[in-house]
């Protein structure tokens, strides 16, 4: 199954680009993606047109943060009755598990991990496509609309630690600063948002429980309208998990709320096995890793659940012809700074 995100992403898109003086159009079209979808925002577009939509216009409009601008833009009304829904729970915590679970009907490639320990929170997200291409826009975009809806619900009560992007930074972080107003942490180890426990736990002082209630009903009759992808799920959770370790087959089919032998069985159904999606995904995230010269071979290693650096020496020759050092010495030496 295609991943799929909604039509609307496309108004801000164009407003967005025109902004910045480049003509959305002929981007679109590249992308595989006809005009007439402005005209209907309900519909769903595949998420890779989308993401290469995103890079392309960094690139042709010179403005790498593309992404953070389109979520300065969008407006918690864009993304339909799910915004009802979330504005009118009673806290952050809440809100948050009810776009994790219904995150779905917005963009099916969206995964989203809550890590609670001791008094800090880190909320992950990651943007996974149907094969390896860059999300650096993207990403920028998904959890600059994660913070901007933390900062409606909690206003000035919203204090969280630090951004972390797994990317480089760009080489000036005004904009990016003045966006998200706390620290930024690039060539992190997950993309995503730390912020203190509490935060999660303040009343939100809009939230009304009848029109919770209201929204929480039509939603309910959405989710069944697309069905959803097992596969893509078990590839989301292998993404979010498999740099804290917790990757098994046994872990993925308890977060998905369901058990080992039912997971394989439906993977089966579609073609697929655990272990292919599992070293399918640990290839994307080697490749991330290898680029960004902050991880050494050991921290690489324990990210791609490696307890050793000469196990993830065996297994990435073995996928990529050569040594985890060596891949990057040519690289280096192909692409000089």
């Amino acid at each position: 199954m295609t991943t799929m995100t909604r039509a609307g992403v496309l108004i801000n898109y164009i407003e967005v680009a025109k902004n910045l003086g480049i003509n959305p159009i002929p981007l679109m079209r590249k992308a595989n993606l006809s005009r007439v979808l402005l005209e209907q925002p309900e519909q769903r577009i595949p998420i890779g047109s989308a993401v290469q939509l995103l890079e392309d216009s960094a690139q042709e409009s010179g403005c790498i943060s593309f992404g953070l601008r389109m979520a300065e833009s969008r407006q918690l009304s864009d993304i339909g009755v799910l915004s009802l829904l979330l504005v009118h729970q009673p806290t952050l915590r809440d809100a948050i598990k009810a776009l994790v679970q219904y995150r779905h009907l917005l963009n099916d490639s969206l995964a989203i991990y809550v890590e609670e320990f001791e008094k800090t929170i880190v909320i992950r997200e990651e943007v996974v496509t149907d094969r390896a291409m860059a999300t650096r826009q993207a990403t920028e975009l998904a959890i600059g609309v994660m913070y901007r809806l933390c900062s409606k619900l909690l206003g000035h009560s919203w204090n969280p630690r630090s951004i972390n992007f797994t990317h480089e930074p760009p080489s000036s972080l005004d904009y990016h600063r003045r966006f998200f107003r706390c620290n930024l942490v690039f060539g992190a180890e997950f993309n995503g948002i730390v912020c203190p426990a509490v935060d999660l736990d303040k009343p939100n002082l809009m939230a009304e429980p009848a029109l919770a209630s209201f929204a929480q009903h039509y939603v309910e009759t959405l989710t069944t309208v697309r069905e959803r992808s097992v596969v893509l799920d078990v590839r989301k959770a292998i993404y979010l998990l498999l740099p804290l370790g917790r990757a098994s087959i046994e872990q993925i089919a308890e977060s998905l709320g369901t058990n080992v032998r039912t997971l394989q069985r439906r993977l089966e159904g579609h073609g697929e096995t655990f272990s292919d999606l599992s070293n399918c995904v640990r290839r994307e995230l080697a490749m991330r890793y290898i680029n960004n010269e902050n991880y050494s071979i050991s921290q690489i290693a324990d990210l791609l659940g490696y307890s050793m650096p000469s196990s993830l020496t065996r297994w990435f020759s073995a996928e990529f012809g050569v040594s985890p050092k060596r891949w990057r010495a040519l690289n280096q030496s192909s692409n000089p700074s």
